[in-house]
């Protein structure tokens, strides 16, 4: 975390947990009031989902949006073809609140995060 502290002024914020339902550990970096939330992914163990990012060399995995109501996120977005890949479940790292997994049609990994 120290290099990202000095290359782009981060500092941790919340973390590292470790999530077994997911099967990673995260952690959470800002730069302060209003800045974006960086989260950094690493496998908790063997068969983590982010496994295969990883033997492609890393780099962004996905986008999370926090939406003030899943069911109706996840109805527009099935709407617009993407596919549910995780329905909804409370992790570790965000306060047990749920978080849902979609692919869209493109191939961008969504992240859904209860409000």
């Amino acid at each position: 975390m120290t290099s990202y502290k000095n290359l782009f002024d981060y500092e941790l914020i919340s973390g590292p947990f470790d999530d077994p339902i997911q099967n990673v550990s995260v952690c959470f970096l800002s730069r302060g009031e209003g800045d974006t939330v960086v989260e950094l992914v690493a496998p908790l163990g063997p068969n983590s989902p982010i496994d295969l990012t990883l033997k492609k060399g890393g780099g962004p995995y996905h986008l999370c949006y926090q939406v003030p109501n899943m069911n109706s996120a996840i109805d527009h977005l099935t709407g617009q073809g993407s596919k549910l890949l995780s329905r909804p479940l409370p992790p570790i790292n965000f306060q047990m609140r749920e978080v849902a997994w979609l692919m869209t049609e493109t191939g961008l990994l969504v992240e859904l995060f209860q409000a």
